[in-house]
């Protein structure tokens, strides 16, 4: 069932059912519907971290660069692993007009959020839409945009473009770090 709404979702079927799945996993829905409840159920099954909050650990470090470098690496495996149904989602996201955009099950902007979470310990030295401004600037290099541009166009092997959009992000923290005046992290 989950290869099935893996295979779905990269064919370009923007919110597999259930139904959908175990027709095309072959499997009656009755049977289906005994794994997996709804839509919903179904969703987390194939792709855990929908709704994840966080990307890090319980025993996460309190250095914002130590803990960027944990979501970057996780978004990074992300990437690989889910790159045909990362590629239909953002094919779709173009496609659709601007008025009406698709409700594209893996386009939400969890990204953002992950990286706002790996920034928490900058709070009490920037405003929370500093650290928003942050997140969405290291977002912009990370993700199936960037990888698709440094793969496709730039002609990079797929290990150095991540390896390219893990040094950005550190690197725009950094910048961002030293725009604000903070040398010392503690």
């Amino acid at each position: 069932m989950v290869a099935a709404t893996r295979a779905l979702l990269a064919e370009g079927v923007t919110s597999p059912t259930v139904e959908q799945a175990a027709d095309r996993a072959q499997v009656s829905r009755t049977t289906a519907y005994r794994y997996f409840a709804n839509q919903h159920a179904l969703l987390l099954a194939t792709y855990p971290v929908l709704e994840a909050k966080s990307l890090l650990g319980e025993d996460a470090p309190d250095d914002p660069l130590a803990r960027l470098d944990l979501v970057t690496a996780s978004v990074c495996r992300q990437l690989v692993e889910y790159e045909p149904e990362q590629r239909t989602m953002l094919r779709l996201s173009l496609e659709a007009p601007r008025d009406r955009p698709p409700d594209l099950v893996l386009r939400q902007g969890r990204v953002i959020g992950w990286i706002e979470d790996a920034l928490a310990p900058l709070r009490p030295r920037l405003s929370v839409v500093e650290v928003r401004r942050i997140a969405i600037a290291i977002r912009a290099t990370m993700g199936i945009e960037s990888l698709v541009w440094l793969t496709d166009v730039a002609r990079v092997p797929q290990k150095e473009a991540l390896a390219t959009m893990r040094r950005s992000a550190r690197a725009i923290l950094r910048c961002a770090l030293a725009d604000a005046g903070i040398t010392n992290l503690r």
